[in-house]
């Protein structure tokens, strides 16, 4: 089994571009000592949602001292946004061994796309991203954490070899839909260690429940 944590951004937001978006940003020095758990440890994988400067700006250089890597799932909508990873800072996460990966094009949801969105999030995003970036990408992350049967079959169509969610749960090697835990505002280094150190529990059977469900309706 594999534990999967997700970042999102670092800091203080600018501004928030949705409602609720600073609950997803930690604290610089939280993200420094949780990354100093880490060293010495393979069975724990690191990813960065929604794009945002932090990540290289902050997060690069902290995995770089500490010889950690990580996959940043970046939007192609924000290429262009001064506060979001643009063509330059993929290209720079590349050079120093970090996997690039997509979150869509707008940071909206994909289950329930109409066919014409579909496309842009789960095609035209990922072949932006690739022109950017300069690389091949064949994993995704789930905006919002929100999936069904139709989105996963066409997600598989699409041709993704991995999808991540936010289910919280531990992961199974290899598996082609990989739970995460999201590092939140309100986490410490206390909460991340308990992740890392995860025991079975009444939780998983109702976490692993509403994902099979998920994973039928």
């Amino acid at each position: 089994m594999r534990t999967h944590l997700c970042f999102h951004g670092i800091g203080v937001p600018r501004r928030e571009r949705e409602p609720g978006e600073a609950h997803y940003w930690v604290a610089e020095d939280l993200l420094l000592r949780v990354l100093d758990l880490l060293p010495g440890r393979d069975d724990v994988d690191l990813s960065f949602d929604d794009g945002n400067r932090s990540d290289v700006d902050i997060a690069l250089p902290a995995l770089a001292e500490r010889g950690l890597t990580a996959t940043f799932f970046a939007l192609a909508g924000r290429l262009q946004d001064p506060d979001s990873l643009d063509p330059e800072a993929l290209v720079r996460l590349r050079a120093a061994g970090m996997r690039i990966g997509t979150h869509g094009w707008a940071h909206i949801p994909w289950r329930g796309l109409e066919p014409g969105e579909a496309q842009r999030e789960l095609i035209d995003a990922r072949a932006a991203l690739e022109r950017a970036g300069g690389t091949t990408i064949r994993h995704a992350a789930l905006p919002l954490g929100r999936y069904d049967r139709a989105l996963l079959q066409r997600l598989r169509a699409t041709g993704y070899e991995r999808v991540f969610t936010s289910d919280r749960m531990p992961a199974v090697e290899r598996a082609w839909l990989s739970p995460r835990y999201s590092v939140t505002a309100t986490d410490s280094v206390e909460s991340v260690r308990g992740i890392l150190a995860h025991r079975a529990g009444p939780g998983d059977a109702v976490r692993l429940g509403k994902a099979v469900l998920k994973r039928l309706r």
